[in-house]
């Protein structure tokens, strides 16, 4: 196999593990169950992942650390508000993954799994985020505040729309948005 099939395959795998650990949840979800979901034998499966943790370990990774130059790029963007740029970086963050997980039956246990099973590729996703946040706050308290608030938006687990109106009134009182020209109060 070349390299863009070998890449190919792995992201493959990848959805059709992502998709079982999500609706099965980690303990329940076999390599038959990835295996079968790709349409690949468990051999081939285990000639690119030595075990459920290492597959777990690479979704997590493949969801949300390639998002990070995303969340980079967004916290920076010239010609943006501060509001905007807070904004988009939310949804690259934690929007975009929220829809995918939000509703799906073992979705609540799949971050929990994530955290617990890969703690070094959590710390690095916080990492980004606060430092995202922190360029665009302008301090580490204020960012930290956030990132706090913006968690426990999460915890009644709420349809995306519902988190993305909560997320733009959370970063309204932290970055209030620019105010139409010529207009009075």
């Amino acid at each position: 196999m070349n390299e863009a099939e070998t890449a190919a395959r792995r992201a493959k795998i990848l959805l059709a593990a992502r998709w079982c650990f999500l609706n099965f949840g980690f303990a329940k979800t076999s390599f038959e169950d990835i295996a079968r979901r790709a349409d690949l034998s468990r051999t081939l499966l285990y000639r690119v992942f030595k075990d459920k943790e290492d597959i777990f370990k690479a979704v997590f990774v493949e969801w949300l650390v390639s998002r990070h130059s995303l969340a980079l790029q967004a916290a920076k963007a010239p010609g943006r508000t501060p509001y905007e740029r807070l904004l988009d970086v939310c949804r690259v963050m934690v929007l975009e993954p929220w829809a995918e997980m939000v509703g799906t039956p073992m979705g609540g246990e799949f971050l929990a799994a994530c955290e617990r099973i890969d703690p070094e590729t959590d710390a690095l996703h916080r990492k980004i985020a606060l430092r995202c946040v922190v360029s665009i706050l302008g301090d580490e308290a204020s960012a930290e505040v956030f990132l706090l608030a913006l968690d426990g938006l999460l915890a009644d687990e709420p349809k995306t729309a519902v988190l993305e109106k909560r997320t733009e009134l959370l970063a309204a009182r932290f970055t209030p948005p620019a105010k139409e020209k010529g207009r009075r109060k």
